[in-house]
């Protein structure tokens, strides 16, 4: 999408001029972008109408020419929605395939649509519209799958399961809390989803090819129809910016490496070797060769999606690093990488809101594995700490000596002899055994953000009064 042309063209060959003899087909084909940018033709239409509405009501263009476009251009729209009209590829793209329509359908009236603007602000307008829309989907999608958490994390709030540092049985947790940890990710997710919309709700309709028009146009007329705050205040930055598809594609990388890494954690958990979870047939494939096979493919193609979303931003960010101001063709190159990403986000939301609703959990599994590896040993040095007194450095010392013991002797801290025990340290009494039960640990936990079910209840219903 290059810089355009107030007047509109009477045959398929744009520029006229030096270059009547028209574009090589490798220059139609490098420089067409019809192909992908068809899919801003709500956002371009919305636009247009919004344009020549406050032309007219600016007195640049007359009421009946006004009323012409207007008419024609939702015309148009049925037409695409339809499925009726024919895009063409010698008219470049979806602003062009749109206005020779329209000169079709309504004669000269057209070619005052484009007065006061350029292709230039034109696809700004329309690529910001489509990124604002699609923010808020995103929004929406967040919002049903921190719900889906949301209920999982009330009905296994006590639920005992291991909780992990570096893939090792660290200490005891409840699923319930580990459910709230995506709710706290998916909830920052959302929170920069917001921010976005609120950052890029500007109009850049009438900042024209790069230097704003001579013409008495109403920008904040055409904001407000185009439902955003205020109009951009600067006319070269306007054309040139594409930081809200940066922002867009950002948002989604980090968004798309949460949904992975929950992604992760269901391969994992649905293996025969942890058992943690069981997902329905249909969030599963079988093998073609081995029969007792059920893989986690949903997953998987989760976990992949966020190869895709990364190589999206990347690539952006590899156009816009170098450009001049303002526009330059190069900019053509954004708009499928948003529309990839947007599309593999959505899906991948999507699956996930499912796989959560959908999976069963095997509490008897989570909590045998809970306490295996000595999960209870820290609770065992926080006793000595708060019961003998000792320092906690020396409480670490000892409950090492005392893990020590437990692996010798094949056993769980819980089945160790008190008399054992306190070969080891005098202060250690029988009471010690009420905080080497998983259960004893959990519902010791209770610091504001901890794993006891009764602060787990707390932040979800902290996260359930929130919008």
């Amino acid at each position: 999408m290059a810089d355009g042309s107030s007047e509109t063209k009477s045959s398929n060959q744009m520029w006229g001029g030096r270059f009547a003899s028209g574009p090589a087909s490798i220059m139609e084909e490098i420089n067409a972008s019809i192909g992908f940018d068809k899919k801003l033709y709500a956002q371009d239409i919305r636009g247009s109408i919004a344009h020549a509405t406050m032309l007219a009501q600016q007195g640049i263009i007359s009421a009946e020419d006004k009323d012409k476009i207007v008419h024609g251009l939702n015309a148009i729209l049925s037409e695409i929605e339809a499925g009726a009209f024919e895009f063409s590829r010698r008219l470049e793209d979806i602003h062009m395939n749109i206005e020779a329509r329209l000169a079709a359908l309504i004669g000269p009236a057209a070619g005052r649509l484009h007065t006061a603007r350029s292709r230039n602000d034109q696809v700004a307008l329309d690529f910001r519209l489509w990124v604002k829309e699609e923010l808020q989907k995103t929004d929406a999608a967040l919002t049903a799958l921190i719900a889906a958490f949301l209920d999982r994390a009330e009905e296994h709030a006590e639920t005992v399961m291991p909780g992990f540092t570096h893939l090792q049985t660290a200490q005891p947790v409840t699923f319930g809390h580990h459910c709230m940890a995506y709710v706290e990710m998916f909830g920052r997710d959302r929170a920069r989803v917001r921010h976005a919309i609120e950052h890029m709700d500007e109009s850049p309709i009438g900042a024209a090819a790069l230097a704003g028009t001579g013409f008495p146009i109403d920008r904040h007329m055409t904001a407000r129809a185009l439902g955003f705050r205020e109009p951009t205040r600067n006319s070269i930055d306007t054309v040139s910016d594409r930081d809200f598809a940066l922002e867009f594609l950002a948002i989604a990388a980090i968004a798309a490496t949460h949904l992975s890494r929950l992604a992760e954690e269901i391969v994992i958990w649905s293996t025969p070797q942890f058992g943690f979870i069981r997902l329905s047939d249909a969030f599963s494939t079988g093998s073609s060769i081995m029969p007792q096979k059920k893989n986690p493919d949903a997953a998987e193609l989760v976990r992949a999606k966020t190869g895709r979303v990364n190589g999206s931003l990347i690539a952006l960010l590899t156009v816009m690093k170098g450009l001049p101001l303002a526009y330059s063709k190069d900019m053509q190159e954004d708009k499928e990488q948003v529309f990839d990403a947007a599309e593999s986000l959505e899906l991948a939301i999507a699956a996930m809101t499912g796989m959560v609703r959908d999976l069963t959990v095997r509490a008897d599994r989570m909590k045998s594995a809970a306490g295996s590896g000595y999960s209870t040993a820290t609770d065992l040095a926080d006793w000595l700490v708060r019961e003998a007194g000792l320092p906690f450095r020396d409480a670490h010392h000892v409950t090492g000596r005392v893990v020590a013991l437990a692996e010798e002797k094949g056993c769980d801290l819980a089945d160790l002899p008190l008399g054992e025990l306190q070969a080891i340290h005098s202060a250690i009494t029988d009471k010690v055994f009420g905080v080497l039960t998983v259960e004893a640990s959990v519902a010791s936990r209770t610091s504001f953000g901890g794993t006891a079910p009764s602060e787990v209840r707390k932040q979800i219903a902290w996260w359930r009064a929130r919008d």
